[in-house]
C-alpha cells in the first residue's frame, strides 16, 4: 500500500518551507519515525520523519517550496528496495552516513557528507553520544596532512561545481573560496532563514517607533559572586553559572514593574503578557536565531542556566525546534561575545523591547569621589515608543543596572 508523507503543522506563524535535503535517497528503505527530509522554514531547519516503513519515493525536488498538507514523499509499505547498480568510477561519491550512527543534526550531516566522512569513526562528545559539529571539525583537523609546497591548486570547471548530495543547495552563506580565474563576482542565494531575518528587521524598522537608551553597569559584584559560587554551582546543579542568568533574572524583575516592555501591539490593542518568555539571541553558522526560555519569570537560577545552555546548544547544532523559537515576549542580545562595546539592537518584532549586552572592559570611574578602575559594561535598551515612554525605558534600564550592581537583591526579588 502506498502511504503519503505530508508537511505537518510546524509551529505558530509557520506554514511553509523549502526542501533543502533528502536524508534518504529515492528508492531506499525507511523505518517508522526515521527522518527522511529536511525542510528549512523561516525559523529553523526541521527534519520530517516517516510515519510508515517501506520503500521511499521522493515527491519533491531540492529547492521546492511546500506548504502544510503538501505531499513530500510516498512510502510503499511492504515493497523491497531496488537493488543498487554497481557504480562506475565516474559515479563514485563520498560514503553515505552510517545507518548505525545516532540521528545527526542537519549541520553535522551536511558537514560529514560534504567531506565524505563516516560519522561512526568520529569521537562524539555531545550528550548521549551525539556527534557535534565541533567533533567533526576536530576530526578533520587531526586528519589533514601538511600542505605540500610548490603544488598547483586545480581550479574546478563549471560542470564540477555542484553541492554535495544531501546538502542545502539554497543556503550557502559564506563568501566563496573556490574562485575561478575568470570570475570577478558570484551571486550566492540567501537561505530562507537569512531572507526571513532581513524581512523581519526591515519590518521592525518600518513599523515600530524604535528608540534606544543607554546606561552602564559596574560588573564587579556579579563577577565576585560568580567567582565565589562557580565551582559549587557546577557540582550541585551540573551546569556552569554564566552572566546570562543574572541578566535574565534582572530583566524579569524589572519587567514585573514595567509590563509595557513585555507587551506588543496588535491592531489597535496593546496585549500584555502575564509571564516572561525570554528570547536569547544565539549566533550560528546559519545566521542569528532567538530561542525562547519559556516562563523565565518562574525559573530559578539553575533552571535558567540549564535551559539557556540547552537552547544555545541545539541552536548551534541546527536541531532547535520551531516551538523553541516561538512565543518570545522580550529579548536579550549579547554583542559583547564578539567584542562589541556599544550597539543599538533592533527589536525582535513584534516585541516592544530588547536589551543589548556588551563587552566587559576595565575603565576608570568615580566612586565616592575617588577614581577607581572597574569592570564596566554598556547596556542598550531599544524599545517601541508607541507603547513605551522614555521615562519607562530609562526606569527599566536603571532597574536592570541596580540589580546587577547588587545581585543579592535578585535573590530576595527586590
Amino acid at each position: 500500500m502506498m502511504r503519503e508523507i505530508k508537511v505537518p503543522r510546524l509551529a505558530e506563524s509557520v506554514s511553509e518551507g523549502v526542501v533543502v535535503a533528502w536524508l534518504k535517497p529515492d528508492g531506499a528503505s525507511v523505518a517508522v519515525d526515521e527522518p527522511v527530509v529536511t525542510l528549512e522554514t523561516d525559523k529553523a531547519a526541521v527534519e520530517i520523519p516517516s510515519e510508515f516503513a517501506g520503500v521511499l519515493h521522493h515527491g519533491r525536488a531540492l529547492g521546492d517550496r511546500v506548504e502544510v498538507g503538501d505531499v513530500l514523499a510516498r512510502v510503499d509499505e511492504g515493497a523491497a528496495p531496488a537493488k543498487a547498480a554497481t557504480p562506475s568510477a565516474a559515479e563514485v561519491r563520498p560514503p553515505a552516513v552510517s545507518e548505525t550512527t545516532p540521528t545527526l543534526s542537519p549541520a553535522v550531516r551536511r558537514l560529514v557528507e560534504e567531506h565524505g566522512l563516516d560519522p561512526a569513526t568520529i569521537a562524539a562528545t555531545g550528550p548521549g553520544g551525539r556527534l557535534l559539529k565541533e567533533d567533526v571539525q576536530r576530526h578533520m583537523t587531526a586528519a589533514s596532512p601538511a600542505p605540500a609546497t610548490g603544488g598547483v591548486l586545480a581550479v574546478p570547471t563549471g560542470a564540477e561545481i555542484r553541492p554535495p548530495i544531501g546538502t542545502n543547495a539554497l543556503a550557502p552563506q559564506r563568501a566563496p573560496t573556490d574562485w575561478r580565474e575568470s570570475e570577478t563576482e558570484r551571486a550566492v542565494p540567501m537561505s530562507r532563514i537569512r531572507l526571513r531575518i532581513a524581512e523581519r528587521l526591515v519590518k521592525a524598522q518600518q513599523t515600530a517607533a524604535i528608540l534606544t537608551t543607554f546606561n552602564e553597569v559596574d560588573m564587579s559584584a556579579v563577577m565576585a559572586l560568580r567567582e565565589r559560587h562557580r565551582d559549587e554551582f557546577v557540582r550541585r546543579h551540573g551546569v556552569r553559572l554564566s552572566y546570562m542568568s543574572f541578566f535574565t533574572r534582572a530583566c524579569v524583575l524589572a519587567l514585573e514593574r514595567l509590563p509595557e516592555l513585555n507587551a506588543e501591539i496588535r491592531g489597535s490593542d496593546i496585549v500584555y503578557r502575564r509571564h516572561v518568555h525570554m528570547g536569547i539571541a544565539v549566533g550560528t553558522d546559519r545566521g542569528l536565531v532567538v530561542p525562547v526560555v519559556r516562563d523565565a519569570d518562574r525559573r530559578s537560577f539553575p533552571d535558567l542556566e540549564r535551559e539557556i545552555a540547552r537552547l544555545s546548544a541545539v541552536a548551534r547544532e541546527g536541531t532547535v525546534s520551531l516551538d523553541d523559537l516561538s512565543g518570545g515576549t522580550f529579548t536579550i542580545s549579547n554583542g559583547g561575545v564578539y567584542g562589541s562595546l556599544l550597539s543599538t539592537p533592533i527589536l525582535n518584532f513584534p516585541q516592544s523591547g530588547i536589551l543589548g549586552m556588551h563587552k566587559i572592559q576595565k575603565r576608570p570611574v568615580v566612586v565616592d569621589d575617588q577614581m577607581v578602575i572597574r569592570p564596566m559594561m554598556y547596556l542598550a535598551l531599544s524599545y517601541d515608543h508607541r507603547i513605551v515612554d522614555g521615562e519607562q525605558a530609562v526606569t527599566f534600564l536603571i532597574g536592570v543596572r541596580d540589580r546587577l550592581e547588587d545581585p543579592e537583591r535578585m535573590l530576595v526579588e527586590l
